[in-house]
């Protein structure tokens, strides 16, 4: 396709149990402040004007719920909301499917609340300029070391070639499909269009964008919002 002026669409993937973050709820439900993770996050993402619509994906006996009962005002009405299956692949394809009229795809975790408005706006600004796959990313500051199943050292990365991966992460729609059709066991859809041998091009990442995965950090994401970090409400 060579318009690249067509809609954006976000797809959420919040059927994950989240049992590292130690809560009883689906990670995408725990509140910060008031406000579960899932409606900060998709607040973000219609707030930075490049997405159209956000498809969330829940779990499925949660299907039936309302997007109003998920997300506020006014953004609720640019939700639709769909089940997701066991996998997040799953949940992806569910997603896909609710977003045929998509030009591109945002997927975007639901556990990076505080990721700033701007981030998805750069994303979406590469996908215009003739990008197919594009990921947000920082530089790696820790020393990486590769291991055996021991445990024993195996190498030494350079660092200066690594990137730790954010999301959202931008996609041309029919690409995503073609890449999602045999997904395995990749931990991000980035890697599902590697395996295609497609391009990924990066854009620079932000420090709000990290994952929500242990109680520390959700101690952290507390701490921060406390502070007066800089939400989508307030840009």
């Amino acid at each position: 396709m060579n318009d690249r002026n067509g809609p954006v669409v976000g797809i959420v993937p919040a059927a994950g149990r989240g049992v590292r973050l130690g809560q009883e709820l689906p990670k995408a439900f725990v509140e910060l402040d008031g406000r579960t993770m899932l409606d900060r996050a998709v607040e973000s993402m219609l707030d930075s004007g490049e997405v159209d619509r956000v498809v969330v994906v829940v779990p499925p006996e949660l299907a039936a719920t309302q997007p109003e009962q998920l997300v506020r005002a006014p953004f609720s009405e640019r939700v639709s909301v769909v089940a997701g299956g066991a996998e997040r692949a799953d949940s992806v394809r569910a997603g896909l499917a609710c977003a045929s009229d998509a030009r591109f795809v945002l997927v975007h975790d639901a556990a990076r609340v505080l990721t700033p408005p701007g981030l998805f706006a750069r994303v979406v600004a590469e996908l215009r300029r003739g990008s197919d796959a594009v990921i947000p990313v920082l530089p790696v500051t820790d020393t990486i070391k590769s291991v055996d199943a021991q445990g024993a050292v195996t190498g030494t990365p350079d660092r200066a070639s690594l990137r730790a991966v954010q999301t959202p992460q931008g996609f041309d729609v029919a690409l995503l499909s073609r890449a999602n059709t045999d997904a395995g066991d990749a931990t991000d859809d980035a890697g599902l269009v590697e395996r295609l041998g497609e391009r990924v091009d990066t854009v620079a990442g932000d420090p709000l964008a990290f994952k929500i995965t242990t109680p520390l950090d959700l101690v952290l994401a507390r701490a921060l919002l406390a502070s007066g970090a800089r939400t989508a409400e307030e840009r």
